[in-house]
């Protein structure tokens, strides 16, 4: 008899991921005749119900395909009793067999709002620690639930295709982060914790109406399921991935056109961009007020639009300014963006 359904649809999920990560490692390795070693995944675990199942997978999927496993826990220090709950997960993770095991504690900052300045410390301690143990990979257990809130979230910003494309499966530098479980539910990895008697924790921020995740996953997706019917979060998924192949077209096209609109000192030339589709103009303009020093995570469509308008509305406007103290303005039709 086979594992329950759950389970071996986590398990699958999982293998899928390793077999690519060492297909991929392998074939970076020095050379034809020489066998890389054994690549290290962790992976990034709250201890919850989809980051359990996660590092339940991974620690019995990894064995046989001779990849050693670990985990994470970050501890963000913003609950009372943070610190014991992190002990807790590093604890679970070994009783898994994984190897290494790590917590690591966190500050969090203000920048951005409480979720996103939880996010980039978050991330910011996952690759350090991916860093100091030459993990080749870090596993997260984002679900087709999250993708269909980060959909929504994106649409309530009006950031574009790239917004509503969601998480993508691989991301980070060298593709460090994966993400297995993009096309299975929440319930599936409750579902599989269950079965394995795997214990779970349900971060009370997770229900906390203070957090705007928080409010569209308990409110927002409940009340479009009433209005549209079952099936919304399968649609959001499958438009992320829609979204994604457009927006991973229109980037190509604008890396290529880019050159060909800067002049000899690298300043982009008002008149050529203005000949670009939008979708492309916009996308180098945004490009080059990150360059210049805006933080990507700050730059919102409604900063794009006042940069496009030096392009397609000049009406002798003066220098507009974008968050992380960039300043463009326009220059003998030549558009000038850099640190005020």
């Amino acid at each position: 008899m086979g594992p329950h359904p759950a389970v071996a649809a986590i398990r699958l999920a999982v293998r899928r991921a390793l077999h690519d990560i060492l297909n991929e490692h392998q074939a970076s390795g020095p050379t034809p005749h020489e066998r890389p070693p054994s690549p290290l995944v962790l992976v990034a675990c709250s201890g919850g119900a989809d980051s359990m199942a996660l590092a339940s997978a991974l620690a019995f999927e990894a064995p046989k395909l001779g990849i050693r496993a670990g985990g994470v826990t970050v501890d963000h220090g913003l609950q009372d009793g943070s610190d014991l709950r992190a002990d807790e997960v590093v604890l679970r993770l070994r009783e898994l067999g994984l190897d290494p095991v790590e917590s690591i504690a966190v500050t969090v900052g203000r920048e951005g709002g409480p979720e996103a300045a939880a996010r980039d410390a978050r991330y910011a301690a996952l690759d350090a620690c991916a860093a100091r143990h030459g993990a080749t990979a870090v596993l997260l257990g984002h679900t087709r639930d999250d993708q269909a809130e980060t959909v929504l979230l994106g649409l309530a910003r009006g950031s574009g295709t790239r917004s509503l494309s969601g998480m993508a499966a691989v991301s980070g530098a060298d593709g460090r982060y994966r993400r297995p479980f993009l096309q299975l539910d929440r319930q599936t990895a409750r579902k599989a914790c269950m079965v394995q008697s795997l214990p779970v924790w349900d971060d009370p921020h997770n229900a906390d109406p203070a957090y705007t995740r928080s409010r569209l996953r308990h409110e927002g997706l409940p009340a479009l399921e009433k209005a549209l019917g079952k099936g919304v979060v399968e649609a959001l998924a499958r438009t992320a991935q829609l979204s994604r192949d457009d927006a991973d077209a229109l980037d190509a096209w604008a890396s290529q056109a880019e050159t060909a609109v800067r002049d000899a000192t690298g300043l982009l030339e008002c008149a050529k961009l203005y000949a670009l589709p939008p979708a492309v103009r916009r996308r180098i303009l945004r490009r080059a007020a990150i360059e210049a020093g805006a933080p990507a995570g700050s730059l919102f469509a409604r900063h794009i639009e006042e940069l496009d308008r030096l392009i397609t509305g000049w009406r002798g406007q003066g220098a507009i300014n974008l968050p992380g103290k960039v300043v463009a303005q326009r220059q003998g039709g030549r558009l000038v963006i850099r640190q005020g």
